[in-house]
């Protein structure tokens, strides 16, 4: 019987930036002087009157930076920031001082504060201040997500994400690991088809034994057969010596075929042979050798649709699609994007031994408005070049180029995400936020391309 586990679609577009500063001072006029001018640059902003007030407001895993006056009764921001630097040694705080306070203030940041303004200083220092914090403070929340994850997926991180679509994707995968069942994945171009077929080796009882890939699209017709049911020497002109084919050398483990669509209808009649008997007999010999292998197929074409097929065998479509996972693209998650871009980012660092590079602005509109058809593989790339400083991002198209109808579509689009993302795909707490009957909502979900189903987290066991 056909299992299909489809990966509902998350269409939900909203960048996670941690964007809050906390302002820490004695002084009203200036907390509410301060607080303006960071609003006023984007931020959002919470206001404390005191060490004891702020420290009550920064929980762990604060999502965002602390902005603190050095001279205040009681607990002064020195004392302040050694405290929060004790609950978080990763907390970016900056400093406030007076003249004489300057040498006092670089000592702090010889342990550790971020940095300091000396007052009185302009509004634009402020906020690029806090603005380069907020990088940092992003990189460091990112990448402890990526260890959760890591943690959670067995250390292995085989398929990065947060979405409810991306959980239970790897829910699924935990299910199928061990059921050792031949599995069909379908998938865009560098969606991540061979990641989800090393996952289903690793976390199966097969882990121990060979992963053996053959990309189906990559070899000639003459040279396939060979490549997959090996040959004895003499088979064929220059065959001088025998040789192991892929099939019988992934025995008691997975053998991955990429690309399964562009292999020769000649290989695809021995391949349905070898599903079947589990039996494969090598050019050159009728010798007929078992084999215990699970077969993991990729795709990046729906084999179930005729017109697509094209002069891929039915029969063999059928019995590959045991069970059929598919990968959403990129630009249907895009809530990863910016913590598989961190974690590019910071791979791409300690490979090229480098720092990771501060954010630019042009580079956080690419990356929330580019269509990624490349998917995962080319945000890699993209987050390479990045660290590299060879990407020359060019902004694109601003919102006001759109027409008013555009920008008021996609606007509508955004809130309903955004409720249900809040409401995690709850159909009646959703429409009570948005106040519009259940049959206007399943409308505006079709217009939108928006699959609820994509925000109804995993069930827990």
């Amino acid at each position: 019987m056909n299992a299909s586990f489809p990966i509902a679609r998350a269409t939900a577009g909203t960048d996670t930036a941690v964007d809050r500063v906390l302002f820490v001072d004695d002084d009203p006029a200036m907390r509410e002087s301060n607080q303006q001018t960071l609003e006023l640059a984007g931020f959002r902003v919470e206001t404390a009157a005191s060490a004891a007030e702020a420290l009550e407001r920064v929980p762990a895993d604060f999502e965002g930076v602390v902005v603190t006056d050095v001279r205040m009764p009681v607990v002064d921001g020195l004392e302040l920031f050694r405290r929060l630097r004790e609950r978080d040694p990763d907390l970016p705080v900056i400093l406030i001082t007076g003249h004489g306070d300057v040498e006092m203030a670089v000592a702090a940041m010889h342990e550790g504060a971020y940095d300091f303004l000396a007052k009185p200083y302009p509004a634009e220092r402020l906020a690029t201040a806090a603005r380069n914090a907020l990088d940092k403070r992003r990189l460091v929340l990112d990448n402890r997500r990526l260890k959760r994850l890591a943690r959670d997926a067995g250390e292995s991180l085989p398929l990065i994400g947060e979405t409810p679509v991306m959980q239970r994707l790897r829910k699924t995968l935990g299910h199928l690991a061990s059921a050792d069942v031949d599995v069909l994945v379908l998938g865009e171009t560098g969606a991540g088809k061979e990641v989800v077929a090393q996952a289903l080796h690793a976390w199966g009882a097969r882990h121990g034994q060979p992963f053996v890939g053959l990309n189906c699209g990559a070899l000639p017709d003459t040279v396939i057969e060979s490549e997959l049911f090996g040959h004895e020497a003499g088979a064929f002109t220059g065959a001088q010596r025998r040789r192991v084919g892929r099939i019988e050398h992934s025995s008691g483990g997975t053998l991955f075929l990429d690309e399964i669509e562009s292999m020769p209808l000649a290989a695809q009649i021995k391949l349905l042979r070898v599903l079947e008997t589990r039996e494969v007999s090598p050019l050159g010999t009728n010798e007929v050798r078992p084999v215990d292998l699970r077969v993991v197929a990729a795709t990046k074409t729906d084999l179930s649709d005729p017109a697509q097929r094209g002069q891929f065998r039915a029969d063999l479509f059928h019995r590959l699609n045991v069970v059929t996972v598919r990968i959403p693209p990129l630009r249907e998650r895009r809530d990863d994007i910016p913590l598989l871009f961190s974690y590019f980012v910071s791979r791409a660092a300690a490979r090229f031994k480098l720092d990771p590079p501060a954010i630019t602005p042009a580079v956080r509109q690419h990356l929330r408005s580019h269509a990624w058809p490349g998917n995962v593989r080319e945000l890699m790339h993209y987050a390479e070049r990045v660290v590299l400083g060879v990407e020359e991002t060019a902004p694109e198209a601003p919102e006001t180029e759109a027409t008013l109808p555009q920008r008021v579509e996609r606007y509508e689009a955004d809130l309903i995400r955004e409720a249900l993302a809040r409401h995690q795909g709850d159909i009646k707490a959703t429409l009570q936020t948005l106040g519009i009957p259940r049959k206007t909502f399943y409308d505006k979900l079709q217009r939108h391309g928006i699959d609820r189903g994509g925000y109804v987290p995993p069930p827990t066991r």
